[in-house]
């Protein structure tokens, strides 16, 4: 599973939601796999549940998960995530930032894309 880090800027529900998020995304969650109940990893993670819930609210509402009825909660197929769009934005934002970085380093622009590609390529085996 992934673990909570109280000191982390992050508020707890949101380190659920990335822990799951990259769990699905990396194939380590596969799709049609139950979710633990809220109960179940409110305890194993030693928190409320109620957070858990709005972690998983959230998760179906981006479309990473989808519940049925007294069954439980289900990891849909990736291509069903839909991102937010103000958070795509803010990262945007982050990967310019970034690249700005670079060029104040003294590269020139197309050196500054060589690394940013070559980055990407080396993390692309991590997902």
């Amino acid at each position: 599973m992934f673990e909570l880090d109280l000191r982390n800027h992050k508020s707890i529900y949101e380190q659920i939601m990335n822990g799951f998020k990259e769990m699905i995304m990396t194939g380590a969650l596969a799709c049609g796999q139950k979710m633990p109940s809220v109960r179940e990893l409110s305890k194993d993670l030693g928190v409320n549940p109620n957070t858990i819930q709005k972690s998983y609210r959230e998760l179906e509402r981006q479309g990473y998960v989808y519940t049925t009825t007294g069954v439980g909660t289900f990891v849909t197929d990736r291509k069903n995530v839909s991102g937010d769009p103000k958070e795509l934005e803010r990262i945007k934002e982050t990967l310019w930032s970034g690249f700005k970085e670079l060029l104040f380093l003294g590269m020139d622009f197309e050196e500054a894309i060589k690394v940013t590609e070559e980055l990407f390529e080396e993390r692309r085996k991590d997902l």
